[in-house]
């Protein structure tokens, strides 16, 4: 067997002949051997995006209130370990290999994929340390992800838009039944998109789940400096803003501190823990803001939901010259990326993506053209080598943002001498 971290990773690449391979039979039948059976509140969260935000505001607050939260997130940028944490700490090289042992020990000849595996060890982790509660994310669609073996006591979908047509289907509608899958009869699923797809209503009522929706069921208010919360259950008053900056990230905190609402009796949380979680979340990669002069924004945004989202919130910024460090996978929406941002970047520093399912250089090039944007484009090199050229030619008052993929985030966060989330 594989002994270090990095060895584990390499030989989970290749067990499975597909990167992403869904269903839940092989994975429910090594959990089963395995008697994964947490007995602490599980909150699983999907979406198109803002599901990683809405996990990092769960577990600031649930931390911040003393509870032991394991949090379940993916994908990393820097470090595996970013995926598996406990009491916001990044779980050992140790803990997970031994936890990738168990699960190889048992699955036999049940192949399982790279996710599956890492799903399974999470929650073999979360169990052996007793924690409090569990927060899992879900990593693609929601009704036939590893992450839906497990039984959620409360449900969130924070966005529903096209991405993983492949996968998902290629409608807003299909797309909701596959993230409705992650409802629980008799148990709150919550839905933050303003625009409720039907079938997250038909699939709530078809298995028994009490739909709270976002402008109905619970909400908020902006007011100058801070904001309200109200829901079903009560109202939350004069709260600040989160730490995570963006148009949308009200709608993701409403959602978190709606899945704290329905777990009231189980993990009761105070205002004034509420308002420190919120203050103290942190989560790399989205609208980031990096210290310095020129400013650096990384944004992991790779559909055009997320990108439209980025878009707004560079256009709510104080006027500056764009630099773009743009990279991409092949198998996301080019085209619709770089026409949701083209209105806001002056010079697009294009580069390709090392990995089986990065976009190439002159791949991006050429949507770019075909798109017909604004601004300047040059190719270059790799995403070290555009980060370095955007450096170079930006002034101290303009402002550099790399997006498009966790890939593109990470390689400049290398080159920065950056940590992981």
């Amino acid at each position: 067997m594989p002994n270090t971290l990095a060895d584990w990773l390499t030989y989970l690449e290749s067990l499975h002949p597909k990167t992403i391979a869904l269903g839940l039979e092989r994975v429910a039948q090594v959990k089963q051997r395995l008697n994964l059976q947490p007995d602490f509140p599980v909150i699983v969260v999907g979406g198109t995006n803002g599901k990683g935000s809405v996990c990092a505001m769960l577990e600031s607050i649930l931390h911040a209130a003393g509870y032991k939260v394991g949090c379940y997130t993916s994908p990393h940028l820097l470090d595996y370990n970013e995926r598996v944490r406990i009491a916001k700490q990044p779980v050992s090289d140790a803990e997970l290999c031994a936890s990738f042992v168990q699960i190889e020990q048992v699955r036999c000849d049940i192949p399982l994929t790279y996710f599956e595996f890492g799903t399974l060890a999470a929650m073999q982790c979360f169990i052996a340390h007793r924690v409090d509660v569990a927060i899992l994310e879900v990593g693609l669609g929601g009704r036939l992800d590893a992450v839906n073996v497990f039984d959620a006591d409360c449900a969130v979908v924070a966005s529903v838009d096209i991405d993983h047509v492949d996968y998902l289907g290629d409608t807003r509608e299909k797309i909701a039944f596959e993230k409705a899958g992650i409802f629980r009869r008799g148990r709150v699923a919550i839905c933050a998109d303003s625009d409720v797809p039907q079938a997250i209503r038909t699939q709530t009522q078809q298995v028994g789940a009490e739909l709270w929706c976002i402008g109905s069921e619970f909400g908020f208010a902006r007011h100058e400096g801070q904001w309200d919360y109200r829901s079903k259950i009560g109202s939350r008053s004069a709260m600040p803003y989160p730490a995570l900056r963006g148009a949308f990230q009200l709608n993701n905190a409403s959602a978190a501190l709606a899945a704290l609402d329905a777990l009231k009796g189980k993990l009761p949380v105070n205002m004034g823990v509420v308002r420190r979680g919120l203050v103290e979340v942190e989560l790399a990669g989205r609208f980031q803001f990096v210290p310095g002069k020129p400013q650096l924004i990384l944004d992991v945004a790779h559909n055009p939901h997320a990108a439209r989202s980025l878009a707004q919130n560079l256009a709510n910024l104080p006027p500056a010259k764009t630099f773009a460090v743009f990279a991409m996978l092949k198998d996301k929406d080019m085209d619709g990326v770089v026409r949701a941002l083209d209105a806001q970047i002056d010079v697009w520093l294009v580069a390709g993506i090392d990995a089986p399912r990065g976009a190439t250089v002159a791949e991006l090039a050429q949507v770019l053209h075909n798109a017909q944007v604004q601004g300047e484009v040059k190719p270059c090199a790799s995403i070290a080598d555009a980060l370095h050229e955007a450096s170079n030619r930006a002034g101290e008052n303009d402002r550099i943002t790399a997006f498009g993929s966790f890939y593109t985030v990470a390689e400049v966060m290398r080159a920065r001498g950056m940590r992981g989330g």
